[in-house]
């Protein structure tokens, strides 16, 4: 039986129709739209702001969100912003340097994130309604129909199904009822960036009243602050500049109240999770299905990475060749990893804006910093690189269930021979099935049912280039996300056609024929 959820009209005949309904335009929600339009799926976005975000909120892209933004073609188009190689762990400095095309974290606006996939979304043929603001929905055994009052007043939209990607305080979330559990925000920083004043740059500053952080690019101040005893307020809107001015002080002893404010907000170290990620046909990706902290950068990555994982499912259900339980998949995979997420943000608040307190844990977890062994953990966990799938099929192989480690591939070709990096490879979304077999023929192995729907899984003949941390002599099954799906020395290996029947479907031999591609073909 649909369940009618605070306004949403029951009549769909009028109404726009499409595959997906994707509720917000973030980063979440426009790389979800990028994913589902490679898969093929029809995706209306809707978002109450007029355009992409003006405000400095965040500005970190972490290696692995740009190793995916490479996988899909973007970075030529984003440029070479910004890296640091070090960022932080609660306060306390942190190498993050790992094996990555892109290691460290880059220093890319939010705004300029935003637009980037927005400009993608579009080129795909996404349709982006702006200045539309969800007032109910309605979600049944076939379908959601969703109401919103746009520029010109109430818009109907049908959908097969809807994703919430509106963030921390989402609507959908609030119309379906879902449950949020987790905790309030105890402790706040107030964070305004500020014209006309002169401090000095502030790393996580730890002083006698509290913690300080500032830095000064193009003229403009990022001033952070956070005395130590306060409590995090309920708000409705930003802090006045006034109460950024008297904590600053308070903290540095500095006046920083003749500068001119130009965006202020607090952000607290409030903790929730989504119980389920999928409700039915709706679903949450995103600052909607979890809060944290913005600590070290995390949050629009997590989110970035969870529509990463749904997207391809996603398409596939719509194109009906979704094997049982793919869907399903994306909560599986992706709860955990947002569990792990917020434990290490909630470990972070605690160091960051602890009092005299918490200084023995601080001085005990930099000594642990100092070994590599720790340091490689708490980079890996904050990057994205550490995830790891638990594909739950006893495998052994070191690298299943990790993301295909960026390597250079070679071939020989008629006109000699061809290079690529592994990243070319997933430009199309496919999966990949990687042979590493020395001269091998791409015609053989039995493979005649790789292919999926004529396109979705292209097989790739190649040797490692020196120096790679790919082995010559293996075959790899990756997902269109990137990640390894079954790893074993032979092609012929029955293990292979049941872990590509699991992630990809049966096959449609009708449409299918063996599929060819060198690695330079494979991504165009």
């Amino acid at each position: 039986m649909a369940a009618d959820h605070r306004g949403a009209a029951q009549d769909t005949a009028h109404a726009l129709r499409t595959d997906v309904l994707v509720v917000g335009a973030g980063p979440a929600g426009l790389m979800l739209a990028c994913e589902l339009r490679l898969g093929g799926a029809e995706v209306i976005v809707l978002d109450e702001r007029p355009g992409p975000t003006t405000e400095s909120r965040a500005t970190t892209l972490h290696a692995r969100t740009m190793e995916i933004l490479d996988s899909r073609g973007l970075l030529d188009v984003l440029g070479t912003p910004p890296c640091e190689p070090r960022g932080h762990f609660g306060g306390i400095g942190l190498d993050l340097t790992l094996p990555s095309s892109h290691p460290g974290q880059w220093k890319v606006p939010q705004g300029r994130t935003e637009e980037l996939l927005q400009n993608r979304a579009a080129e795909l043929g996404a349709d982006l309604r702006r200045s539309h603001r969800l007032t109910g929905l309605t979600d049944g055994p076939d379908g959601v129909s969703a109401d919103a009052l746009g520029p010109e007043g109430p818009v109907r939209f049908s959908a097969r199904y809807l994703v919430g990607c509106d963030g921390e305080d989402s609507t959908v979330r609030r119309l379906v009822g879902a449950d949020f559990p987790g905790r309030d925000a105890v402790r706040e920083l107030l964070r305004a960036d500020v014209s006309g004043i002169r401090t000095p740059d502030r790393r996580f500053l730890r002083l006698p009243d509290g913690l300080a952080i500032s830095a000064t690019r193009d003229g403009v101040t990022r001033v952070m602050v956070h005395a130590f005893g306060s409590r995090a307020r309920h708000r409705t809107g930003a802090p006045d500049f006034a109460e950024v001015v008297e904590a600053w002080k308070r903290v540095t002893g500095e006046d920083i109240g003749h500068g001119v404010p130009l965006w202020i907000n607090a952000f607290g170290d409030a903790g929730r999770q989504l119980d389920r990620y999928r409700h039915g046909r709706i679903l949450f990706a995103g600052d909607a299905a979890h809060q944290q902290m913005p600590s070290g950068g995390q949050a629009l990555n997590l989110g970035v990475q969870d529509s990463f994982n749904l997207g391809w499912k996603l398409a596939a259900e719509i194109r009906g060749d979704a094997p049982d339980g793919l869907l399903d998949s994306y909560h599986t995979e992706r709860h955990a990893v947002g569990a792990d997420v917020l434990a290490n943000i909630r470990a972070q608040s605690h160091l960051l804006l602890g009092g005299p307190e918490i200084e023995p844990v601080r001085a005990i977890v930099v000594e642990l910093v100092a070994l590599d062994d720790v340091r490689t953990r708490l980079a890996g966990t904050i990057s994205g690189l550490a995830v790891r799938y638990d594909l739950g099929d006893g495998g052994v192989h070191p690298l299943l269930g990790l993301r295909l480690p960026p390597a250079g591939l070679s071939r020989r070709a008629a006109g000699g021979v061809t290079t690529a990096r592994t990243a070319e490879l997933f430009h199309r979304g496919t999966g990949v099935l990687l042979d590493l077999g020395a001269d091998t023929d791409p015609a053989s192995g039995g493979l005649a049912d790789v292919t999926r729907d004529g396109h979705r899984v292209v097989r790739v003949s190649a040797r490692p280039a020196p120096g790679s941390p790919l082995r010559t002599g293996e075959a790899l099954l990756v997902r269109p996300d990137g990640y390894v799906a079954w790893a074993g020395r032979s092609t012929g290996d029955p293990a292979l056609h049941t872990a590509l029947r699991r992630w990809f479907g049966e096959p449609d031999r009708a449409r299918t024929a063996p599929h060819q591609s060198t690695a330079t073909a494979a991504a165009r």
